[in-house]
């Protein structure tokens, strides 16, 4: 158990480290906005671009392990949904973000550095495989189902043209496109622009920590305290059990099931909050979620690399 613990903790210490960095005021919520701004327009996306670029897709594109992956976080957003508007009596509009919060794992500022630390950068593939595509399914899934609340009654044809306008200003998303785009055509990098993507790489995963305690401390456990851990619930639990029970089911590499369950226990990630944001619904309870979630992923995360080692 001690040796999960310090693979575990240090990633919590980086986050802790921004989180009173900020409530003791050595940052500014300015400063806190720009770090993670520039973390996800220029870090983040050069090691998503890279890893994608580098990635043996035929070994780790696993349509056994993504389907196991993205069915349970699917059955997870609608047991959110459906839990939010009919056990707790939400609105339609909440009920969405409640949903989309129960399906968006922190897979890649936390399910990284956590499942790097566990099982080494060299069994990586699977995280970036399911990473690749999981702002396109959480915000497909996501964005689709509140225009549709929304509209009631607006064309099939406006809510389609919503959905790609919201994937194509996504950062994250045109990297990996562009990672795909190196990987499938076969360039090659000058060697300075490789080595200049490993150099800002390096940064990604620590400066993100850092950033996001100090956003987290912006947030306040407000709000419906039984909604924000039924989505705990759903998020820590169920998706992390729902993809291991399927994923048993087919013959997935060591290397590839530790990447799922890894990211699928994760807790929310931010998204949910700039989701619930974009909608101007649930926010309270999506930032307590992600702050709530956050600290209780510290025991379920080390439960479960316990059942994977």
């Amino acid at each position: 158990m001690l040796d999960i613990l310090n693979i575990v903790l240090p990633v919590f210490v980086l986050i802790g480290l921004g989180y009173v960095a900020r409530w003791v005021g050595l940052v500014t919520d300015t400063v806190v906005d720009s770090m993670m701004r520039f973390t996800i327009l220029f870090l983040v996306t050069a090691l998503l671009f890279g890893a994608i670029a580098d990635l043996d897709l035929k070994a780790n594109f696993d349509g056994a392990m993504l389907g196991s992956y993205y069915a349970a976080g699917f059955a997870c957003f609608c047991a959110g949904l459906l839990g939010a508007r009919h056990l707790f009596g939400r609105p339609w509009e909440d009920s969405v973000v409640i949903g989309f919060g129960s399906l968006f794992a922190n897979s890649l500022m936390l399910g990284l550095p956590i499942a790097e630390r566990a099982f080494g950068a060299e069994s990586l593939g699977g995280n970036f495989a399911i990473i690749s595509v999981h702002s396109l399914f959480a915000y497909g899934v996501g964005i689709t189902a509140m225009e549709i609340v929304k509209a009631r009654g607006k064309s099939f044809f406006a809510t389609v043209t919503t959905v790609l306008n919201g994937m194509v200003s996504n950062a994250l998303v045109l990297a990996i496109a562009a990672g795909f785009a190196v990987n499938l055509s076969g360039i090659t990098l000058p060697t300075a622009i490789d080595d200049s993507i490993d150099l800002l790489s390096q940064a990604a995963l620590p400066t993100a920590l850092f950033a996001i305690g100090g956003v987290l401390r912006r947030y306040r456990p407000e709000g419906d305290l039984r909604v924000v851990l039924y989505i705990c619930a759903l998020s820590l639990g169920l998706h992390p059990a729902l993809a291991y029970a399927l994923g048993s089911q087919f013959d997935i590499s060591q290397d590839n099931v530790r990447s799922m369950i890894t990211t699928a226990s994760m807790a929310p990630g931010v998204n949910a909050y700039l989701f619930a944001n974009l909608y101007g619904h649930a926010k309270r309870v999506a930032a307590s979620a992600v702050l709530i979630g956050t600290a209780l992923s510290i025991v379920t995360v080390s439960c479960w690399l316990l059942i994977l080692q």
